[in-house]
């Protein structure tokens, strides 16, 4: 039926209102957070209704940044090309230095 699936598409193959896909704007952002900081790991958040799937890099001291990546594949291929454990956010939470750098930098927390 395809009611409430968010990937449903316009006779013509032109995406719906509410799809919010990965651009090369958000993998360019996570390749360049990894290219730039010390330490970081990825969290693997699922696919929603609102966006598509995301990764939330967290580097050593906690700074943090979350774009989509499209699919898991995606962001497992980005996590390996630049060797970066990726673990699944549902199943693992986030580090604990996350939220202290939130707690310090509360200005900064929206991104």
């Amino acid at each position: 039926m395809g009611w409430f699936n968010r990937r449903s598409r316009a006779g013509d193959g032109t995406p719906t209102k509410l799809d919010r896909e990965a651009t090369r704007d958000d993998l360019a952002a996570l390749e360049a957070f990894v290219a730039s900081r010390r330490g970081v790991e990825f969290y693997l958040e699922p696919e929603t209704t609102a966006t598509d799937t995301t990764v939330v890099a967290v580097a050593y001291d906690g700074e943090w940044i979350r774009r989509r990546t499209g699919s898991p594949r995606a962001a497992a291929a980005i996590a390996r090309r630049h060797a970066v454990p990726l673990y699944e956010a549902a199943r693992t939470g986030y580090p604990e230095r996350m939220r202290a750098w939130n707690r310090a930098h509360p200005e900064r927390r929206a991104r």
